[in-house]
């Protein structure tokens, strides 16, 4: 579990910094890519809250299904 953990994470960084330069090169594009540009940085605002959110959700489930499951064997 913890290697698909690293895996996705180092995935989540590679897809930031993609978002970053294409944020920025879209920025120094001017204003023919202005709708590109704004739809890039708002993913680039949108994705790091998105996977932190998931990312709480999910430790939130698991420590509710280890209790369960710890009241279970009791």
């Amino acid at each position: 579990m913890k290697k698909i953990q690293q895996i996705l994470a180092i995935l989540g960084i590679v897809l930031l910094v993609g978002l970053y330069l294409t944020t920025l090169i879209l920025a120094i594009l001017g204003k023919d890519f202005f709708p590109m540009f704004m739809a890039s940085l708002f993913a680039s605002m949108a994705l790091p809250i998105l996977l932190w959110i998931y990312g709480f959700v999910y430790k939130l489930i698991k420590k509710k299904v280890q209790d369960n499951s710890q009241n279970n064997l009791s």
